[in-house]
């Protein structure tokens, strides 16, 4: 109840009273999403986004060291509530403002009738990842396949992506014959729509994505609408669109 009376507080200041330019640190899955909502996120308000796109490890590393960010939108919950934890981050500002899901995805359509038989025979030369240990979409593509029972076995084929970015584009441009990727980013592919496997939820653990707003953002009024702005139907629709689920 505390957090929401914070939270609040903050989002009731957001009102703008000149325009102004927030600095926000997005997780790379969310990048297709976030280019559609910047437009109108501008018109909303008369407010500027300046967006710097990344693996949710890697920018957090950068905020620790002093990167001029004034907002976090990461791929987990872990990272915002270290930043909190760490007083990286006003307290109480913190929410979800989407709900990942993870695909396998092809860019070649007829790879596969079944991802699980696919992925256990093994008939493929790369399939990608993000890198775990910085992307949360990579620790949930390792979690499926440790479920699945083809972790040890497939990692000589694994090919690891710096970000989630990285590894869709190891699918799209055929370095990799499959990888696992974002929802969202087989949502936002204009080319040919491949081979999807949705991954049920169930085989990974829930990839809650969370805002927070940093110290340097504590009282930058460009900041807080934009915080304010993802709490709107017009941004829980864009969000919506690209296959999150939203609260």
């Amino acid at each position: 109840m505390k957090k929401i009376v914070l939270l609040s507080l903050i989002l009731l200041a957001a009102t703008p009273v000149a325009a102004g330019e927030v600095s926000v640190a997005i997780a790379a899955n969310f990048t297709d999403a976030a280019r559609d909502l910047a437009p109108l996120f501008e018109k909303a308000t008369g407010h500027t986004a300046k967006i710097s796109f990344g693996s949710t490890g890697k920018l957090y590393a950068q905020i620790e060291n002093g990167a001029p960010f004034d907002l976090f939108l990461a791929a987990d919950s872990k990272r915002p509530e270290k930043a909190e934890a760490a007083g990286l981050a006003v307290a109480g500002s913190r929410f979800t403002y989407a709900r990942g899901k993870l695909c396998l995805w092809s860019s070649r359509s007829g790879a596969w009738r079944d991802g699980v038989i696919w992925l256990k025979r093994g008939a493929f030369n790369h399939i990608a990842i993000a890198n775990p240990k910085t992307a949360p979409y990579g620790m949930a593509a390792e979690q499926v396949m440790q479920q699945l029972g083809v972790w040890q076995g497939l990692q000589g084929k694994l090919v690891r992506g710096d970000s989630i970015a990285q590894t869709f584009q190891f699918v799209a441009s055929g370095n990799a014959e499959a990888g696992f990727v974002a929802g969202s980013q087989v949502k936002g592919w204009k080319g040919d729509p491949g081979s999807v496997w949705e991954i049920p939820v169930s085989l990974y653990q829930p990839i809650t994505q969370q805002a927070v707003l940093l110290n340097r953002g504590r009282d930058n009024p460009a900041a807080k609408a934009f915080l304010e702005f993802l709490h709107s139907d017009a941004a829980r629709a864009v969000i919506s669109a690209y296959g999150y689920g939203v609260e």
